[in-house]
């Protein structure tokens, strides 16, 4: 059954991943002119949002494992966007900051990335968004908790 009555788990499951990937596809695009990747935009997002953070914060804040965030890093300090500089009160910690050039870089790159994500969602009215957010919210809640019993030992069911 192919109707929007259809709500089982699994076609739940393909409208959230085509949503997803279409989203997904879209806000890649909105930063794409920039030459930034996803990864790359994450980070200098959220030191744009959240000011200088040590390495080993960024990943967990945007999804990268400890590997992946030193790359990411690597590469835009390549680029003149953010600097390391050892941390005050520990030496094995470096702290990430933004440059002048990666500040300007992000804010306009969020700001057109804001822009594009409203257009992008413009459908929705208000209310539909917050309906949309806490149902996520719950889902994503709910899954956790059940990914978290299973690295436990029990079953998903």
């Amino acid at each position: 059954m192919k109707s929007a009555e259809n709500t089982d788990a699994v076609h739940v499951w393909l409208v959230l991943w085509k949503a997803y990937r279409a989203v997904f596809e879209a806000a890649n695009a909105s930063i794409k002119h920039l030459c930034l990747g996803d990864s790359d935009f994450r980070v200098l997002e959220v030191l744009l949002h959240k000011g200088p953070l040590p390495v080993n914060t960024i990943g967990p804040k945007v999804e990268l494992t400890p590997g992946s965030i030193s790359v990411a890093v690597d590469r835009l300090e390549d680029r003149g966007l953010v600097t390391r500089k050892p941390c005050a009160t520990d030496r094995r910690v470096h702290i990430v900051h933004l440059t002048k050039e990666g500040e300007s870089v992000i804010k306009k790159a969020f700001a057109h990335h804001q822009r594009e994500m409203e257009h992008l969602i413009s459908d929705l009215p208000i209310q539909e968004r917050a309906t949309l957010i806490a149902l996520l919210k719950k889902l994503g809640k709910s899954v956790d908790s059940r990914l978290q019993s299973c690295r436990k030992g029990k079953h998903l069911d």
